[in-house]
This record gives C-alpha cells, sequence and structure tokens, in this order.
C-alpha cells in the first residue's frame, strides 16, 4: 500500500469542478466547524471563500498561536551541488541550461559551515540537484556525518531514493526530508519534466510512504505553485498529507508554498496566484490541520513574508543563497532561482521578535533520552 492506491482513487476535474462550485453556506459551514474534513477544505480553497479572508486569517492565528506558541522556526538552505541529470522546464539546475556546475567538496562545505554558524543557524537543509552517480549515496555517506557534527537538525531536498537508503542516511544523522510532487498532475508533470528519473511520476509520488516506512522524523510535501490550477494542487497536497498522518502517525509533517520564480531557463506560471490568495492558502492549511508546520521561504518578498508568517506559518529560511558555496563565496552565476527576500538573517530574526514572536534557530532536535526538546524550550534556550 501506498498513496498511489488512494491517488488513483482521485479526479483531477471532478475535484477542481468541487472547489469552484462551492458557496459561501460551504464556507461559512467549514469556518463553524471544530475539525474540519478535506471537504471543508474544498471551501476552504474556493473563490467562495475570499470574502471570508479577514475571519480565516483571525481563526488562522488563533490556531497557530494555541499549538506552537509565540515562536517561528528559522533554517537556512545548504546548497551542496547543482549538478543534474534531469531537464525540467522550471529549474535553473536543468541539465540542457548553459550554467556552471559545481559540487563542493570536504573543505568547502567547512567554509559554508562556518559562514552559516555565524548566522546562528542551527537547523539546515542540504540541497542538491538530482545526479545519482555523482551526487549520490556514495557522496552523502561521505558529506552528511560532516554537516551533522555541526548542527542539531538536518533536513534534505536530493533526488528520491529507496526506503533502505533513507534508513541509512537517518543512521547517519539524517532528521528530515522535503519532496515536491511539483504537480500532482500527470499529464502536467510530463510537460515539464523530459528527461531523466523525474520522469517517473508514480516512483515521487511513493517517496513520502519509503520515507515514512524509514522511520524519518519530519516529511516535507508541498506543489510548485503556477505548474497547474493552484487550488486544485493544493487540494492534492491536502489529500496526501491526511493520508499519511492516518498511516505514518510516528512521523511529522511541514507544508511549503514554492511559487515559480525566475531561473534561467524557467517557464512562465500557467496559474498566477496573487498575494491575496497565498494568504488564503495558508490559513485554510491551518484550519484543516492544527498540527502540521506551514513553512516559507525567501521566494516570497520580505513585505509578504512580514505579514503573513503571523497567520499560520511556523518555520521560514532567511539570508538564502540558491548557489553552492553560496554563503562562502556568493557566485550568483550558480544560482537556482532568484530569491526574493534579500534581508540577512539578523534582520529576519529582528523582525520575528518586532512581531511579539521569538526566533527559535533550530528545530525540535533529539537528546539522550531519546525524546523531543520542545519549541518552546528551544525559545527559552535562545533567549538565554
Amino acid at each position: 500500500m501506498s498513496f498511489l492506491n488512494r491517488f488513483a482513487e482521485l479526479n483531477w476535474d471532478d475535484i477542481k469542478l468541487s472547489i469552484y462550485s462551492k458557496t459561501s453556506t460551504d464556507v461559512e459551514r467549514a469556518l463553524a466547524k471544530p475539525v474540519r474534513t478535506l471537504t471543508d477544505f474544498q471551501a476552504l480553497l474556493s473563490p467562495a471563500a475570499e470574502p471570508y479572508l479577514e475571519q480565516m486569517a483571525q481563526l488562522s492565528y488563533a490556531v497557530t498561536r494555541q499549538r506552537f506558541g509565540h515562536t517561528m522556526g528559522l533554517y537556512v538552505p545548504l546548497y551542496l551541488s547543482n549538478l543534474c541529470a534531469n531537464s525540467c522546464s522550471y529549474c535553473g539546475f536543468s541539465m540542457e541550461n548553459r550554467i556552471k556546475r559545481k559540487t563542493l567538496d570536504a573543505e568547502e562545505i567547512k567554509r559554508e559551515i562556518a559562514a552559516i554558524k555565524k548566522m546562528h543557524f542551527d537547523s539546515v537543509l542540504l540541497v542538491t540537484g538530482e545526479h545519482e552517480s555523482k551526487v549520490g549515496m556514495n557522496y552523502f555517506r561521505q558529506m552528511l556525518p560532516l554537516i551533522k557534527s555541526a548542527f542539531h537538525h538536518v533536513a534534505m531536498e536530493v533526488q528520491p531514493l529507496e526506503q533502505a537508503e533513507y534508513a541509512e542516511l537517518k543512521s547517519l544523522g539524517l532528521d528530515a526530508v522535503m519532496v515536491y510532487q511539483e504537480t500532482y498532475h500527470p499529464s502536467t508533470y510530463a510537460q515539464h519534466h523530459l528527461r531523466g528519473k523525474k520522469t517517473d511520476f508514480n516512483f515521487r509520488l511513493a517517496t513520502p510512504d519509503r520515507l515514512a516506512k524509514a522511520r524519518v522524523d519530519k516529511i516535507g510535501l508541498g506543489a510548485l505553485i503556477g505548474l497547474d490550477d493552484w487550488r486544485t494542487e493544493s487540494f492534492y497536497v491536502a489529500a496526501h498529507l491526511d493520508y499519511l498522518e492516518k498511516t505514518y502517525w510516528q512521523s511529522r509533517y511541514s507544508i511549503s508554498f514554492p511559487r515559480l520564480r525566475p531561473c534561467a531557463g524557467g517557464v512562465p506560471p500557467k496559474s498566477l496566484m496573487t498575494d491575496k490568495q497565498l494568504v488564503q492558502l495558508i490559513c485554510a492549511f491551518r484550519l484543516f490541520n492544527s498540527q502540521v508546520e506551514l513553512s516559507l521561504s525567501t521566494r516570497e518578498s520580505a513585505q509578504f513574508r512580514d505579514h503573513a508568517m503571523l497567520l499560520g506559518i511556523t518555520s521560514m529560511s532567511a539570508a538564502s543563497k540558491t548557489q553552492p558555496g553560496g554563503y562562502a563565496d556568493n557566485k550568483p552565476e550558480l544560482e537556482q532561482f532568484s530569491i526574493s527576500d534579500q534581508r540577512s538573517a539578523t534582520e529576519v530574526a529582528a523582525m520575528i521578535e518586532a512581531q511579539g514572536l521569538a526566533a527559535v534557530w533550530q528545530d525540535w532536535h533529539s537528546v539522550y533520552s531519546g525524546g523531543y526538546v520542545s519549541r518552546e524550550t528551544l525559545a527559552t534556550d535562545s533567549l538565554l
């Protein structure tokens, strides 16, 4: 069993029609409930919910503070390589793009670690292009222990792996994996993934199942907003989350909201999403699921992040560089995409604290007892 079985039961066109057919009565019914279903989530996603955004925002704020306290997690992406064996229309690392390619060695990684530690981060997301032979398990076996020795929490966003490989990486210190389906519409997926292993839609779709079976602590989901209708894509993300939580309750889950950003060889969005609609989506996810972690990256502008973060977001990246070696030696020509929020980590932390939250520089981490330190404890420690 995997999400593939549940996915086969879903029909894109029927779901899209259902979302766009929701009425104000459906929205009001969903808002009045203490626990909401996927059908309620459709209503909160729908155009009919847009006039209720203020009410959704107030409810989302209250739910977030009740569950996560007055904290905001901070993390930073660490790009290890821009080598890629896939052809993806929207990605700056796509194999056809004539950019300089770079894979960090151990000494270069140490320099990146030193630069990141100066910014106070203790939670890092390792990112690579998808190149199995040159940036695969042999590379991860060498570099993950080195990086883990410097950070309490290490996540990865790399090519999908097998269950046994995830289990091995967990034994080497891996805490979380982000794996985005990009689009849940198979024909749209085929349109944008032209060559390489990433063309295998089903293998990618079943990756969170393999992660959960390997007992990876946290699994990140998401769709690349802009490839197809964002409301329907978001429903599929919610359905995926719902399945995973019910099937693999031992793992934690997070949702990200990446909108298409300019990059080398990139494509224009098919489905445009306004800032107001992104706020609606964030609130809809929070009202659907009070436990899931919601993340907002530096793809979004400083102004948007400042205003949206209180309404459901629990973690944010800061001072991001999207190219290998970008912290110790900034080389924009290697970057995957252009970020929008250019502020330093110190500036982002100051903004968070000005809004009444404590900036937490690490995710939950395991301790000698085998348990986990709460976010509230981490927030307290960060103020000492």
